[in-house]
This record gives C-alpha cells, sequence and structure tokens, in this order.
C-alpha cells in the first residue's frame, strides 16, 4: 500500500502521490528515497482506484484491422510507442473488416473500457465511410484515410511522395514511367496513383496503362513477367516495395537488368528495401512520427479546443539507391 512506501521513505503519503504522479518540486533525494521504497515494496499504484479520483484512465484505444501489410502494422506500432512515451496505455481492438457496424461495435467496447480518445487506423475507402459514421462521447482520430475523412486526421502525403518518385525517374530522362498500383479500396493505392498520374501530366509525358497488383510479392512478380515482355518500358514506380520486391525477380528471370534497361522505385521503405538486389530506391514514411502526431492531435481534441477539423499530412522522403538510373540511349 501507499502508506506503506510512506512509512518505508519516511515520507507523507502527499510526498508518494506527488513523486507517483511525476510533480514539480519534490528534492531529488526526497523522490530518490521513495522509488527505492516503491523498487523495495514492489509497489504497484491501483490505476482503477486512480482513475476513480482523476476521473482518468490514462487510456487510450485504437481501433485497427487484421493485416500483416507493412504499412498497417507499422500505423500502429507508432502510435502504440508514441502513446507508452506519452504515458498512456493503449487497448487494441483488431477487426478482421472495417465496415461501419464493426468500428462502431469495436468503439462501443473501448468506450467501455473507459478509454479517453480513440485512434482508428483507416487505410481503406470502407474504412473512412464507417468512421464517418460513428457516434461517440469522446474524440476519435483516423489515421492514414487521408484528407477524405470527416473528422480529425493524420495521414502520410501518399500523393507528394507518388510525384516526387515519379519526377526523379523523368529527371533521369525516361520519356515516361509505368506504373505498378495497389488494389482498388485503398486510400494508398489511389493516392499514389493520382500522384504518378499528375507528375506524368506535368512533364507533358503519356501515362501509360497501368499494371495493377494486391500489395504482394507475388502480384509484383505475376505484373513483372507481363512488364518484362514490353520493350518500352524502361521505368516503373510500384505503389510498395513488396511489389517492387516481385517486379525485381521477374525482370531478374527475363533478363531484364535493373537498372541498366528498366529503372525501379518503390514505396514504404520496409527494412529489408536495402538490400535487394539491386538495393531498392523507394519512398520512405516515418512512421513514428505519424504516431506521435496521431497521438497530439488526439490529446488537444481531448482538450476540446474548438477548433476547425483538422487534417495533417506528413510529406515522406525519397530514398535512392542502386535501383534507379539514367534511361539508357537508344
Amino acid at each position: 500500500m501507499m502508506a506503506d512506501v510512506a512509512k518505508l521513505a519516511g515520507v507523507s503519503h502527499q510526498t508518494v502521490s506527488r513523486v507517483l504522479n511525476g510533480a514539480p518540486h519534490v528534492r531529488p533525494g526526497t523522490r530518490d528515497r521513495v522509488l527505492a521504497a516503491i523498487r523495495e515494496l514492489d509497489y504497484r499504484p491501483n490505476s482503477a482506484a486512480r482513475a476513480l479520483v482523476t476521473r482518468r484512465s490514462q487510456t487510450l484505444g485504437v481501433v485497427s484491422f487484421e493485416s500483416t501489410l507493412y504499412g498497417p502494422a507499422s500505423m500502429l506500432d507508432g502510435i502504440e510507442r508514441a502513446a507508452r512515451s506519452a504515458g498512456y496505455f493503449v487497448s487494441v481492438a483488431s477487426l478482421r473488416s472495417l465496415d461501419s457496424r464493426s468500428v462502431q461495435e469495436a468503439v462501443d467496447r473501448l468506450r467501455d473500457q473507459g478509454v479517453e480518445g480513440i485512434v482508428v487506423v483507416a487505410p481503406q475507402t470502407s474504412a473512412v465511410s464507417a468512421v464517418a459514421k460513428v457516434t461517440s462521447s469522446v474524440p476519435v482520430v483516423a489515421v492514414g484515410s487521408g484528407t477524405r475523412s470527416s473528422i480529425p486526421a493524420v495521414t502520410v502525403d501518399n500523393r507528394s511522395g507518388a510525384e516526387t518518385a515519379t519526377r526523379q525517374l523523368l529527371d533521369l530522362g525516361h520519356r515516361t514511367v509505368h506504373h505498378l498500383a495497389g488494389p482498388v479500396g485503398w486510400l494508398e493505392s489511389q493516392d499514389r496513383q493520382e500522384g504518378w498520374r499528375h507528375a506524368l501530366k506535368a512533364a507533358g509525358a503519356t501515362a501509360p496503362p497501368v499494371e495493377a497488383g494486391d500489395w504482394s510479392a507475388r502480384s509484383g512478380y505475376e505484373a513483372g513477367q507481363r512488364i518484362a515482355r514490353l520493350t518500352e518500358v524502361t521505368a516503373v514506380f510500384c505503389a510498395n516495395d513488396h511489389m517492387a520486391l516481385g517486379l525485381l525477380r521477374a525482370l531478374h528471370e527475363s533478363g531484364r537488368s535493373v537498372p541498366g534497361e528498366i529503372s525501379v522505385i518503390g514505396f514504404d521503405d520496409i527494412p529489408e528495401a536495402a538490400y535487394f538486389i539491386p538495393p531498392l530506391s523507394t519512398v520512405r514514411q516515418d512512421f513514428g512520427e505519424l504516431g506521435r502526431r496521431a497521438l497530439e492531435l488526439l490529446v488537444a481534441e481531448l482538450g476540446g479546443t474548438g477548433h476547425p477539423i483538422p487534417r495533417i499530412r506528413i510529406t515522406p522522403e525519397l530514398v535512392l539507391r542502386r535501383s534507379a538510373g539514367p534511361a539508357r540511349r537508344t
């Protein structure tokens, strides 16, 4: 009990409370004695009792969906890390699908647990629609929903990243850039395709037909087999790194050299991207920053600022490696 900690440290009950709550104006020596007593007694504050007193649970809810894809999984990890650093516990509701009913039920379950606010990872159009219909007495913030969300949202500027990657290939002398897109219904896929098209249009280049994938290396490999037969292709922008990996494999098996004959740029900068053959040029997303900004936005909403709905876009960074090079001379 807290009284035992106070007795062992030789301080008052109030002093122990101030140390536990990180209050200033506690002498360093006193703080050290209290912390030593806490460790010796293996004291753990009763969070439920503290919540009754402070009316704060220090817990945030996160609604996500079951996915092993690098982007959504990294968004969730970034949010959890940022929350822990800010002193919040995290309760995660993982769903198989982000339809309106499932999202609302998840939000209701999290509210029953006493969460102070909720972050919804919403990278699909269906998720954005579902989030727009959510009713909640606690603040809700969307992550990965682009600018389409009707609630406060934080997202990576996928369009800007795609434009930068496409312009890089055009600046290397490629007359046009082919695109291996992600699946229909994903906001990242839509935004990256829009960015690719915008860059080509701004440069006066013709947009070739889009090759569609499903984010997997297998779909990139299958598209790569088709692309390898097109002798006019000299550059490909892939909507994610896993599809770029499959593309590189297909090009290698077809005898098409990278970047000698075809340059390739991906998106995400997964940890393995630097170890592809050749190392993959890609667009890096800072998921740690995404999580931090989402948490900051949610905390601001908890403060009830009353400002118009904020939408924060984080600009990704182009990382150049050996998979992108000058266009071959004809």
